[in-house]
């Protein structure tokens, strides 16, 4: 099994940046495809972006492709969400995923193909 831990997220203004961060432990992050996902209050949780084992195979939600990077560093066992130009429609709790899989490539947008969750950090963006 593999816990995974948010941090990252705060009470900012719009337009501002904030990086979120998901800590893995109990195995290396290296054997899991990532994503990150978000639900705003009275919605249901959404896609936001995910990345392959390595790193090299990226996807992005439209509603925030050009403005959020997804990244990961497996020497530290931690996966990164950069988000840019922040818009009050992005506040919401963001949460981390591990999916285990063999496949180098292989990412998902369905959240009900990854097998671990963190426990979400609040993201609140005022305008």
């Amino acid at each position: 099994q593999v816990q995974l831990v948010e941090a990252g997220g705060g009470l900012v203004q719009a337009g501002v940046s904030l990086r979120l961060s998901c800590a893995a432990s109990g195995r290396a992050l290296s054997n899991y495809a990532m994503g990150w996902f978000r639900q705003a209050p009275g919605k249901e949780r959404e896609f936001v972006a995910a990345i392959s084992r390595r790193g090299l195979t990226t996807n992005y939600a439209d509603s925030v492709k050009g403005r959020f990077t997804i990244s990961r560093n497996n020497a530290k066992n931690t996966s990164y969400l950069q988000m840019n130009s922040l818009k009050p429609e992005d506040t919401a709790v963001y949460y981390c995923a591990a999916r285990s899989t063999l496949q180098l490539g292989r990412i998902t947008a369905r959240s009900d193909e990854y097998d671990y969750w963190g426990q979400g950090t609040q993201v609140t963006v005022s305008s």
